[in-house]
């Protein structure tokens, strides 16, 4: 059996094709799976409960922050400033939606007097 039948949906997938996904499956799962079933019996630390909810955050952060500076190709300058006005929007606590307005709207501004 060739793949190029399967893409098109003329046959199914032969059984060992269907092993290793569902063996993938199993394995990207696993790892989720058993830290919450024994986390949950575990006593934790109002410190180390705080610091594992910091983690969503932190790890969103280090995805995304990196590429606010290649948002503008050609212009990482002009991103400085945007990335500066969010941090510092963030920093006076206002809301999201506005603190990304205000990021965008300094980038479109600085974008705009540059002629671009």
């Amino acid at each position: 059996m060739d793949l190029a039948g399967i893409a098109q949906g003329s046959m199914q997938p032969e059984p060992p094709y269907l092993l290793i996904i569902l063996g993938m499956c199993l394995v990207s799962y696993l790892p989720r799976l058993v830290p919450a079933l024994f986390i949950s019996r575990i006593k934790l630390s109002p410190y180390f409960k705080r610091f594992l909810d910091l983690i969503p955050y932190t790890a969103m952060t280090a995805l995304v922050f990196p590429g606010i500076f290649y948002s503008v190709p050609g212009h990482m300058d002009v991103t400085y400033f945007g990335a500066a006005a969010a941090v510092l929007a963030a920093v006076l606590r206002l809301p999201l939606s506005i603190t990304v307005c205000i990021a965008v709207a300094v980038v479109l501004g600085l974008l705009y007097f540059q002629g671009i």
